[in-house]
């Protein structure tokens, strides 16, 4: 599918359409903190002067869990239904130097998740809307799967 008919979940999460998608996050000016989603003030200092940056690709996992249950629809826009629902990897994701991200996982099998591996982000279609679009969203997933 083109990329003319992709759109991203939400406007500035990520780059798209990229060859080389990043996260969207910010840096303020005042004291430094990174923040994801980008954020237009500081929720550490208040500060102003922050800029939208680009994350980094890869970082550990710092913590994880298993989604063992079909969330609530809505607010849950995902492509499951009960009998086609299987559980998943939610996580942070700690970058370097950067920020914590929390993110479904995309693994083969989620029992095999453990603290500490390197992890690496990925923007795929998750839905299809109304209109035909795929909607992407981004994961991470383990990069020994990669």
């Amino acid at each position: 599918m083109s990329a003319a008919k992709q759109i991203p979940i939400a406007e500035g999460l990520f780059t798209w359409p990229s060859n080389d998608p990043r996260l969207l996050g910010s840096r303020c000016g005042a004291c430094g903190i990174v923040t994801f989603p980008a954020q237009k003030s500081c929720p550490a200092c208040s500060g102003q002067n922050v800029e939208t940056i680009e994350l980094e690709r890869r970082g550990t996992l710092w913590t994880w869990t298993i989604q063992g249950f079909l969330p609530n629809k809505p607010p849950y826009i995902g492509p499951e239904t009960a009998e086609s629902f299987r559980p998943f990897g939610v996580g942070y994701v700690e970058l370097p130097n950067q920020v914590r991200v929390e993110s479904r996982l995309k693994c083969k099998d989620p029992s095999k998740l453990r603290i500490g591996m390197e992890m690496e982000l990925v923007v795929e279609k998750y839905v299809e809307d109304d209109a035909g679009r795929e909607v992407m969203a981004y994961f991470f997933q383990p990069v020994a799967e990669r």
